[in-house]
């Protein structure tokens, strides 16, 4: 008979016995594939219905869009020519104005084609057309219920949109296209472009998009159609969009997000191996009589290696399709309650390809975690019959078994970074995981060293030195705690701290560092009226403004500026640019030159020194802009210093004065205040120039924070996750452990301990453990917080201390709770039971 099936034999005997003594195994397998499947599963489901309603999200099968301007003959001719139905949508900020209230909105202009896909819903119901027509003479308009309410607005109200008056007729109930507009800071209001055309707010030069969206015939090729517009209008400012990805943003925050998710997932598999890693040594220590009895009847150790290698196979197998089930089935389940919450479709289903993914992760954690332990029980020979083959020194296992722990770890970073789609971001995470683990370990042998150190300078205190001593002297006493507690609350911990100082940061430094308002679509006759009134305000501490253009950066040294640039920010669609004469107050030029103030040569840049070294641009490199339609190419010849950290007036782009004076522009401003000045200076402005746009910064941070804050809460789950797996190798251990504290039981009251102080001493044990784990975790939490709010977001750190303190008071409690949870049958067995079974 072959090693293989008489090592199949065997396990299937061993197998025989039920799940007794891998119940923590399975659980910490079953919930770290579960964790990975149902955010993979939630993910998929999403971007299924993202791709599946692309066409209703985008609002059309295709898109062109344009900024600062309408499509001109020639497109129009070329869209007509290409599409069976075509709706020109236009799209900007302006200030809703009731009286003296004036509140941002986001408008969208519509013609009578518009929707072209999906349905708009209003409340009291009607026809869209029929809202925007109008009654008495007054154009209509429809805005969402949150805009209406601040404003005080009746269905039947007027309200003013820059110099026009419109007639509120419906609140906006379920606009179809609405993920296809991206991040919004207002609410939505809804009018006709043509009733716009006296309002000021599609003047030349004023912030505007337009959009065209597209039906296409049933036979159409959308590669090639998208081809043929790119190569006519990609070089004017033409940004394509089709139903293939109808909402790129959402898309793209939903991709990164669960990539993300997925590897605080992989940090609680991680944990579990831990706890797997303890449970496969925990059940061959109570194998050690029957490897060593197969040694003597001949079994050689390739066989027992084998045997209980499909053994523990079997169990990860059953352990990973409990996940699996679970992972899979539990967003379906609740799919109806996920779906409600959020703003654009998912559709629940199982997918094969989450699951796929999941089932990797858990069977290479599980093969890396439990091959360490299983090449150690071959070593077990015939002798231990006689004596604890567990309880000698530990050895590696043979070169093989190191080369084959080492390809599974390399496989299992190889399919995050595929998987993820952010091979960067997985090995970030790769590496700080295991720092994170290394750290811990490391602590955690610290831990048990100064615990062996202290038990002679606590003489009078018991239960104190019979917890140190045995934190000190057990094996692995504080590795399995230290390790599976430790890295749940480092995640912890560090989202903690980065969320703290995030809204430390908005609450306390904002008004010191950041602009009350910007004021956008400033005409160039109304800037001295501007300047006066907010100059002469006592309450005004500083005000900016400058020329604001908008272009798109489409060539770099003569090449596609994303073949040059990638996907970075700067070429990915249209920037904010502007001109200068003489070195505008406050600008730093760090390298090159500024140019001379009346230079009317051929068009000169200054770049932004940050960005320009992220491009790898350098002095007298060229740059093409299309702008407004028109493309113009300038040479860079100064960086500058720009710190877009303090919400203030930063450019990437400055052109010479002489190169974009004569283009259609506004201006925009910034204007510095005290808070409680700031309603009267908005209300001044309104009136005597209604046409322009204010947006309060802080309401601007406060929804980009509010998305931090969402992302910062979904990621609080996977850690809690984490966390949880944690636990349950805790109570493992404890599980484990509860044998040796019996006899350590019997022993102490032998000698005439009492059983509250033996309480004390395992309750002191659990406490030290885990305030250990806690003030480890604490520092690695806090240093992963520091790095992110400093490099990442920009923004000074310290330290939140009471969360700190929550994290170190956790780790305490759920050390207490696992090991009291195991403590009270040592207490309660007899001494004479116990001491005799060791005899």
């Amino acid at each position: 008979m072959s090693s293989l099936s008489l090592a199949w034999r065997f396990a299937r005997r061993e197998l025989r016995g039920g799940l007794r003594g891998f119940r923590i195994f399975l659980a910490c397998l079953a919930l770290g594939v579960a964790v990975i499947a149902a955010i993979g599963t939630v993910r998929s489901s999403i971007e299924y219905g993202l791709s599946s309603q692309g066409a209703v999200l985008l609002g059309g099968e295709a898109e062109m869009e344009f900024t600062y301007r309408f499509a001109d003959n020639e497109t129009r001719a070329w869209i007509a020519d290409r599409a069976t139905a075509v709706s020109e949508i236009a799209e900007f900020r302006s200030m809703a104005v009731v009286g003296e209230d004036r509140v941002l909105t986001q408008v969208k202009s519509v013609d009578d084609a518009y929707p072209l896909t999906g349905t708009v819903e209003l409340s009291p119901p009607m026809p869209l057309a029929q809202a925007l027509a109008g009654a008495d003479s007054v154009p209509g308009a429809v805005m969402q219920l949150a805009l209406s309410a601040r404003l005080g607005l009746q269905v039947g109200d007027t309200f003013q949109l820059g110099t026009q008056q419109f007639r509120l007729m419906a609140d906006l109930v379920t606009e179809p296209d609405a993920a296809a507009s991206g991040f919004s800071i207002g609410p939505r209001t809804l009018v006709a472009t043509e009733a716009l055309q006296s309002s000021g707010l599609l003047a030349p030069g004023t912030l505007f998009d337009t959009k065209y969206r597209m039906l296409l015939p049933v036979d159409a090729d959308l590669d090639a159609t998208k081809q043929a517009a790119l190569d006519q209008f990609a070089e004017g400012g033409m940004r394509w969009s089709d139903a293939r990805n109808g909402a790129p943003g959402i898309s793209r925050f939903v991709e990164r997000l669960g990539s993300f998710l997925i590897l605080v997932g992989l940090s609680g598999l991680a944990v579990g191996g831990v706890g797997v890693s303890a449970a496969v040594r925990a059940y061959l220590a109570t194998k050690t009589s029957t490897i060593a009895t197969l040694r003597t009847l001949g079994a050689d150790r390739s066989t027992i290696f084998l045997t209980y290698f499909l053994q523990i196979g079997a169990l990860a197998l059953l352990g990973i399709a409990i996940g699996l089930v679970i992972g899979g089935l539990g967003p379906v389940l609740l799919g109806p309650l996920i779906a409600a919450q959020l703003p654009f479709p998912a559709d629940f289903s199982l997918y094969p390809s989450a699951l796929v993914e999941a089932a990797i992760y858990g069977a290479l954690t599980a093969f890396i975690f439990t091959l360490w332990p299983l090449a150690r029980a071959e070593r077990i020979r015939a002798a231990a019959l006689f004596r604890d083959a567990f309880a000698g020194r530990s050895h590696l296992p043979a070169p093989r078994y190191l080369l084959a722990t080492a390809v599974a770890l390399v496989l299992l970073v190889g399919s995050a970074a595929l998987f993820s789609g952010s091979p960067e971001l997985t090995l970030w995470s790769a590496a700080g995981l295991a720092g994170s683990l290394a750290v811990l370990l490391i602590a955690a042998l610290a831990l048990g060293f100064v615990a062996r150190r202290s038990t002679r300078l606590v003489r009078g205190r018991p239960a104190l030195r019979w917890a140190l001593s045995a934190i000190g002297t057990a094996r692995d006493g504080a590795t399995p705690v230290v390790l599976s507690l430790g890295l749940g609350l480092t995640v912890l911990a560090a989202i903690g701290q980065i969320d703290g100082n995030m809204r430390r940061a908005i609450g306390d430094n904002l008004p010191d560092r950041a602009p009350s308002y910007f004021f956008v679509d400033i005409q160039r006759d109304q800037m001295p009226d501007f300047t006066d009134r907010v100059t002469n305000d006592p309450a005004v501490s500083k005000m900016e403004s400058a020329p604001m253009l908008r272009g798109v950066v489409t060539k770099i040294n003569g090449q596609p500026a994303k073949e040059v640039a990638g996907d970075h920010w700067v070429v990915r669609g249209d920037r904010g640019i502007s001109y200068a004469g003489e070195l505008p107050d406050g600008t730093e030029v760090v390298a090159g030159e500024w140019w001379a103030d009346d230079y009317t040569g051929d068009p000169q840049i200054s770049f932004a020194e940050e960005e320009a070294e992220e491009l790898g641009i350098e002095l007298g490199d060229t740059m093409t802009l299309n702008i407004l339609g028109r493309e113009m190419t300038a040479t860079i010849t100064s960086f500058r210093a720009v710190d877009f950290s303090s919400a203030g007036m930063g450019f990437v782009l400055v052109f010479n004065e002489a190169a974009l004076a004569a283009a259609p522009h506004s201006f925009i401003a910034t204007v510095y205040s005290d808070e409680q000045a700031e309603a009267q200076i908005l209300r001044d402005l309104g009136r005597e120039m209604p046409n322009v746009t204010a947006i309060r910064v802080r309401d601007a941070i406060e929804r980009v924070s509010e998305v931090l804050r969402q992302i910062a809460s979904a990621t609080a789950y996977g850690a809690a996750a984490t966390l949880l797996t944690g636990f349950l190798v805790l109570l493992g251990t404890a599980a484990a452990g509860e044998p040796a504290r019996r006899y350590e039981a019997a022993l102490l009251k032998t000698l005439g301990a009492s059983r509250g102080r033996i309480l004390g001493s395992f309750a002191l044990r659990s406490v030290i453990l885990g305030a250990g784990a806690g003030l480890v975790a604490l520092g690695a939490g806090t240093a992963g917080a520091w790095a992110v709010n400093t490099y990442v977001f920009e923004i000074s750190y310290q330290v939140i201390w009471p969360n700190a303190l929550a994290i170190i008071a956790g780790g305490v409690l759920a050390t207490l709770l696992a090991g009291l949870a195991f403590a009270w049958q040592p207490l309660a067995a007899r001494p004479a039971g116990q001491l005799r079974s060791r005899e």
